[in-house]
């Protein structure tokens, strides 16, 4: 199935952007458009009067997207031609004509991250003409022939359907009658094996289905008279819409013969097309994403930009097409610049070595573009060496490590944008080493064998003892499998834990009679490793140990302790965070060892209950939208292995996470104490309305100038009015009224226009006392924005916004400005030298 790609970049245009707002898309905050309903193509009766047409378009967006329509490319005079109407994102469109309104329409959904189209929908007129008034002639068929009644349709738009009728209404033929076939193409009514009672007048019923409306016909009797006869049949074969003539040769690939004579053939092979997710990636960075030669490749389903730039974000869509249609899918590219952070990534804090080995230290914060990285060892400089290797993207080797390698290391990121570093230490430990390695054995077959093994390590480190048989691990708690622990050998037969402690203690009793050669040595813990020494003494003291035994562990057992430091708290929204104690090895008792977690909001009967099967767990996090803001929980936990399960713990009381307070203070009153005080009071915020723990309140303080009648002096509240311009070759002047003040403003002491050239990025400021200026104009038939402000001692006032190229000739833009501002607020004519706004702030 032939298709073909094509990527679309909705570059905003001036007026595109004037629609959005021109503001910039703020990231973390704003999303570019993506639609929830695009339009679909419809069929609308040709000829029906005051009737309308709407073509659905809406899009999720942040902020909120505007909406314009394409016809044919052409965009649709929304306001200018009353039949046309924009309802919410939807287009409608009253008394529709054919010959005005047929074509491709198009949605573009706008806001300030960027513009996206949507799929095309074709608007088309449907009709259905009636059968010509002539009579048709009369046809004859054989008993046991087959033969076919045409139907000749009129003049239609789109597809019939088909039926027929016998005689009158509403007698049709019935679909489960093997003999009779309706082809849904021509209309054509077929039988096989035609009888005498087959005989009678036939009707051509044809059906037109419109999407608000169907409309149907019949066409003039077809006689039929069947006359009795012993022609030999001919083998048919009808696949729908076609009648198939088959004498001998093979069905095409697929096919395949069904019920009714009938031929079915593979469905049609789609192309699906699967919509990116959204990306966001750093300046100077690369995605998969047309817009510069230079930096953008295209291969297939795949764009790619190099050397990201602020100006490539935007919204992207492909467009995937053959000759049964047209798809879109969207995404959004957000091209971010930041500061290093390490908050999500930062370097491990603990980083264990084996002595004499090697050790990777990763370094890797977030930041755009990408930072320069370099790493310290206190306040050593760390460089390339014969065994300290830093690489490109910030990851620090460390080769043959000795004990003076320990300490702390510290990275260092830094872009255009700040600075940051992250710190973590370095535990060098002794390395492990097999001590006793199993050695070769030559056995009978169905003869047992124990294969040992011993190891040395680091003390404060635990040891894990596996088995592999030709590279495949064997499992060792299969107690119908081959392979057995033997306790007191580390072998297969052995289970991984710690080795024996390495401190001695006396048994009790302590004396034993000197003819005993066995002892019951009581008070041990489960599931735990012993050596047992022998002396021997008499009244004149006692001789040296004996050798030590081999190892041997006790049995397993249920655990006896709950887990310790049980509580929690913080987290995300919606989250319940509990943490707790992991328990340490002489603890657990035995393997298969877990923790069973309980807890219920405060207040209420019925316990939630979790089973966490890691004996490392120290925490586990509850999520539930339902869940409300610092609502206090009731948590206990136990221990359990494979013997059984533990007392649960003593209850603990741990609240779900804070946010933010949903009130401020009210009832803000400001009082002048002295020339240099002002007392501000306010009503405290209620807990309940603090979603957490009230920590403080927040002052933000604004001053202004005093004028001599003692009140604030806001900013000139209008813009300028009656903007005119005129362009003059390379020159453009552009003039305006002078703006007055009211009686609650400051005077207007001049203008301040601000304007930057098409593809410039920072705008130049001019101050001017008269209501003129003259600006160059770019070459090359490019635009230049100007912003025209009035300013006072209160500060600057609303801007005006024009656009204008070489070939604006001359214009005016008449402004009716009834726009206000907060300098207008009451607050403002408190006596005083500063306005305070106030927040309450929580533990977040």
């Amino acid at each position: 199935m032939m298709k073909r790609l094509l990527w679309l970049l909705v570059l905003n245009s001036v007026a595109l952007k004037e629609a959005a707002g021109g503001d910039v898309c703020v990231s973390g905050h704003d999303s570019g458009p993506v639609f929830e309903e695009q339009p679909s193509s419809l069929i609308y009766p040709e000829g029906l009067i005051e009737g309308k047409v709407t073509l659905s378009c809406q899009a999720r967006a942040s902020p909120a997207a505007s909406y314009r329509w394409l016809v044919n490319g052409t965009e649709v005079p929304l306001g200018l031609d009353l039949r046309y109407t924009l309802v919410a994102g939807n287009l409608v469109i009253s008394s529709p004509e054919s010959i005005r309104d047929t074509g491709s329409y198009q949605c573009l959904a706008i806001n300030r991250c960027g513009t996206i189209i949507s799929r095309a929908a074709n608007l088309k007129f449907g009709y259905l003409n009636d059968f010509p008034p002539d009579s048709r002639s009369p046809q004859t068929a054989y008993e046991g022939i087959g033969t076919f009644l045409a139907c000749q349709p009129p003049p239609h738009y789109p597809a019939l359907s088909y039926r027929w009728l016998i005689n009158e209404f509403p007698n049709f033929i019935k679909k489960d009658d093997g003999r009779w076939f309706v082809s849904q193409v021509s209309g054509n009514l077929y039988v096989a094996k035609a009888e005498p009672n087959d005989t009678g007048n036939y009707f051509c019923f044809t059906t037109i289905n419109m999407d608000i409306s169907t409309k149907s016909t019949f066409s003039k009797a077809n006689q039929l008279t069947v006359l009795p006869d012993g022609f030999t049949l001919v083998n048919t074969l009808v696949i729908e819409g076609e009648f198939w003539q088959v004498e001998g040769g093979a069905l095409c690939t697929g096919a395949r013969l069904g019920r009714h004579q009938t031929v079915h053939l593979p469905p049609s092979q789609f192309w699906d097309w699967t919509m990116r997710q959204n990306i966001e990636r750093g300046v100077g960075g690369d995605t998969v994403q047309e817009e510069d030669v230079d930096r953008v490749e295209v291969n297939g389903v795949r764009l790619k930009i190099s050397n990201l730039a602020l100006e490539d974000s935007g919204m992207y869509q492909c467009v995937a097409e053959n000759k049964h249609g047209t798809i879109y899918s969207t995404a959004e590219l957000r091209v971010q610049v930041q500061a290093p952070d390490f908050r999500l990534n930062p370097v491990r804090k603990l980083i264990p070595a084996a002595r004499g080995g090697q050790v990777m230290i990763e370094c890797r914060p977030r930041a755009a573009p990408k930072p320069s990285l370099f790493w310290s060892r206190g306040t050593e400089l760390l460089t390339n060496g014969s065994r300290v290797t830093v690489t490109p993207d910030g990851i620090l080797w460390i080769h043959n490590i000795s004990r003076a390698d320990e300490g702390k290391y510290t990275c260092f990121a830094e872009n255009y944008l700040g600075k940051a570093n992250s710190t973590g230490h370095l535990s060098v430990r002794d390395a492990t080493k097999i001590t006793l390695a199993p050695s070769n054995a030559d056995i009978n077959q169905g003869e047992n064998v124990t294969l040992q093994c011993h190891a040395s390590h680091d003390p404060t480190m635990d040891l894990t003892f596996t088995w592999a048989l030709n590279g495949v691990l064997l499992d060792l708690e299969d107690s119908a499998g081959p392979y057995h622990r033997v306790e007191g050998v580390s072998s297969p037969l052995m289970h991984d834990g710690e080795p024996p402690g390495t401190s001695w203690r006396f048994t009790d009793p302590v004396n034993i009679e000197g003819n005993a050669e066995s002892a019951r040595v009581m008070g041990l813990m489960p599931w735990m490793d012993y050596e047992f020494q022998v002396i021997a003494s008499n009244i004149l003291g006692s001789g040296e140990p004996s050798m030590p035994s081999h190892t041997i562990r006790t049995q397993q057992a249920a655990p006896t302790v709950a887990p310790s430091g049980l509580g929690g708290g913080g987290g995300d929204h919606n989250e319940l965070i509990v943490t707790w104690t992991p328990m340490a090895r002489e603890y657990q008792n035995g393997d298969g060892f877990g923790y069973v977690l309980a807890f219920r909001k405060k207040d209420t009967s019925s316990w939630t209950v979790v089973r966490i099967p890691h004996v490392e767990s120290s925490r586990y996090v509850y999520y539930n939208d339902s869940l409300t803001p610092y609502s206090p929980f009731e948590v206990k936990i136990k221990a359990y292995n494979r013997r059984g399960e533990g007392p649960f713990s003593q209850i603990a009381v741990v609240h779900s996470a804070e946010e933010e307070p949903t009130v401020g203070p009210s009832s803000i009153n400001a009082t002048a104490l002295t020339a240099f005080e002002i007392q501000v009071s306010w009503e405290a915020v209620q807990q309940l309305s603090a979603n957490g723990i009230l920590r403080g309140y927040e002052t933000q303080m604004y001053k202004h100038t005093q004028t001599h009648t003692g009140v604030f002096p806001s900013a000139p509240n209008r813009r300028p009015g009656n903007v005119s311009w005129k362009t003059d070759g390379s020159w453009v002047t552009v003039r305006w009224d002078h703006v007055k003040a009211m009686h609650n403003e400051s005077v207007v002491l001049g203008y301040k226009v601000l304007y930057k050239h098409e593809g410039q990025t920072a705008l130049k400021v001019l101050d001017k006392a008269k209501t003129s200026v003259s600006l160059p104009l770019p070459k090359d038939n490019g635009y230049v924005v100007l912003e025209i402000r009035s300013w006072g001692e209160g500060g600057d006032g609303p801007a005006h916004e024009i656009i204008v190229s070489r070939d604006s000739g001359t214009g005016m833009m008449v402004q009716n400005d009834s726009s206000s501002t907060l300098s207008n607020h009451p607050l403002h004519l408190l006596a005083g030298l500063v306005l305070l706004t106030l927040a309450s702030l929580s533990g977040l």
